[in-house]
């Protein structure tokens, strides 16, 4: 890429939330923008605005290539990929179907890696690129009722650190992003699948409000997506963008919490989410 040459980023999940304040703020500075999402008429918007709009499932292979084919074939190349498709799950991880399970390590985890397979052979040829892989700050500091979410996020920044090891040969840079409370849709979208248990046969059902809790806390206090979104934009259109970036709302706090010991965090956490001392399981005899 010659100076002064806009940069091609393409960016998954730009439906609502995060991926489209991305989208938006990746086009505010100047870049040349290919937003993608599973339902392309969820775009509309953004191509108004003059960008690029596709189809992509990052869990159908044929979606994966199609995508990234017609990506190549509009831009020539894609300079930065930001693997930002992800969904939730909250409950007890003991109650949860293995399918639901499976589904958030296939879409938070798998994801990532088709979506940086498909475009590495272009990038590498090329000597450049950037991968920016979008984790969270649960990811490093776990909580009660989103233990798939925390595991697929800190698989997310495992795999990018040994990306970033295995890509540095090609030229190609990785950088991890780990949001703290972003303002998005993820309670509203989420809260229905959480009242299966509220009520037995569910034997968490009186921690009920601490699910509840737990499901809506990262709306509390949010950041709002396009501040989050602009500060992302900014440190990563540097010549080197740091390995890590963390922001958003409580982020920097939340990460930090990491740092005490595990039967501190655990016993603060559980208390905080409705397994503390008060929380007495039903016998099932």
């Amino acid at each position: 890429m010659t100076a002064g040459e806009r940069r091609v980023v393409l960016i998954t999940g730009c439906s609502t939330g995060i991926g489209a304040a991305l989208a938006q703020a990746f086009h505010a500075h100047g870049d040349e923008v290919i937003a993608t999402a599973r339902k392309p008429e969820s775009l509309a918007a953004l191509a108004d605005a003059g960008m690029h709009t596709l189809a992509l499932d990052v869990n159908d292979p044929q979606s994966v290539e199609d995508a990234t084919a017609r990506a190549l074939q509009l831009a020539g190349r894609v300079d930065v990929l930001v693997n930002n498709a992800g969904i939730n799950l909250f409950g007890p991880l003991v109650e949860l179907p293995l399918r639901e399970l499976g589904a958030v390590l296939e879409t938070n985890v798998v994801g990532v890696m088709a979506m940086t397979q498909a475009l590495f052979p272009s990038m590498a040829d090329r000597g450049s690129g950037l991968v920016v892989n979008i984790g969270s700050v649960v990811g490093v500091t776990p909580t009660p009722w989103a233990g798939i979410y925390c595991a697929s996020k800190a698989a997310v920044h495992q795999l990018s650190s040994v990306l970033r090891m295995e890509l540095a040969p090609f030229g190609i840079d990785v950088t991890v992003v780990q949001p703290g409370a972003v303002r998005s849709n993820i309670a509203q979208s989420a809260a229905p699948a959480i009242e299966r248990f509220a009520a037995p046969p569910s034997r968490y059902h009186r921690a009920y409000a601490g699910l509840h809790a737990r499901t809506h806390s990262s709306q509390d206090d949010p950041m709002e997506a396009e501040d989050f979104a602009a500060q992302v934009v900014e440190r990563v259109s540097v010549e080197s963008p740091p390995r890590t970036i963390v922001v958003g709302g409580d982020a920097q706090r939340v990460v930090k919490m990491r740092e005490l010991p595990d039967d501190q965090l655990e016993l603060i956490m559980g208390a905080h989410f409705g397994l503390g001392p008060d929380f007495e399981p039903e016998s099932e005899s």
